[in-house]
């Protein structure tokens, strides 16, 4: 899926027409197309309106966090989250992420076979270690039309305590790519400067102790030579798991 600067002029201020909701999630989430014309790019709202409450997340806060997902990615240059606005929408202020069309059953458990995939799942399970992702399950992973994988749902992310929870297992102790380091250093860096945008970015959708937090994750991650193996100890898969 190219990004077209456009489309997602689109997503931040076109209107947002219901086509309807995606069954089974666990929080409203509706199919919308933007603008009105019957051919126009798909996305997908979350209100914050329609977030379950959760014991161990602020309340009205996960659309939030799915903007952050993006602002992290689109700092690192990853392109591991598709591109997603904070903006009003038919029930009110949510997150706006624009539609990957792809194959549902081409999800990790698919993926993860061919190893072809393999250094960009890697690449997403470092981005989830770095961020914090609570929900990692296999249908969270897309393969788009044109082959690039995608992370999506990321609503339970960034929380001050180590939440980590993924399906991306079978690639522990597969080690980080220098270049990795360097942009997580790069990261690193950014969120020490209150004037970066991205830190002030960052300020305005997270708590002060949920940035810090991120920053750490940051430094830990800049020094780590690969991705870490299960620990049998914990709750390391989420559930379901697809």
């Amino acid at each position: 899926m190219q990004i077209d600067e456009e489309v997602v002029g689109q997503l931040r201020e076109a209107p947002l027409t219901v086509l309807g909701y995606v069954a089974e999630a666990s929080n409203h989430t509706m199919l919308v197309r933007l603008d009105d014309a019957d051919d126009g790019p798909l996305a997908i709202y979350k209100p914050r309106a329609g977030e379950r409450p959760l014991w161990d997340f602020p309340t009205g806060t996960l659309c939030q966090r799915e903007v952050a997902a993006y602002a992290v990615s689109e700092f690192l240059g990853w392109e591991v989250v598709p591109p997603t606005v904070l903006r009003d929408g038919p029930m009110g202020a949510g997150s706006a992420q624009l539609f990957v069309p792809h194959d549902p059953a081409r999800h990790y458990f698919a993926l993860v076979e061919d190893a072809r995939f393999h250094p960009a799942l890697a690449r997403l399970a470092v981005f989830d270690l770095l961020v914090n992702n609570a929900d990692r399950k296999g249908s969270h992973v897309l393969r788009g039309e044109d082959g690039h994988l995608w992370g999506i749902d990321h609503g339970l992310t960034f929380h001050v305590q180590m939440k980590l929870r993924t399906v991306i297992w079978e690639l522990g102790g597969t080690a980080l790519e220098a270049a990795w380091r360097a942009d997580i250093t790069r990261l690193r860096t950014a969120l020490d400067d209150p004037e970066q945008a991205l830190r002030r970015r960052l300020d305005a959708l997270l708590s002060p102790g949920e940035v810090a937090a991120l920053g750490l994750r940051a430094a830990a991650l800049s020094e780590a030579s690969a991705l870490p193996v299960v620990d049998a100890s914990r709750r390391a898969y989420p559930w379901p798991p697809l």
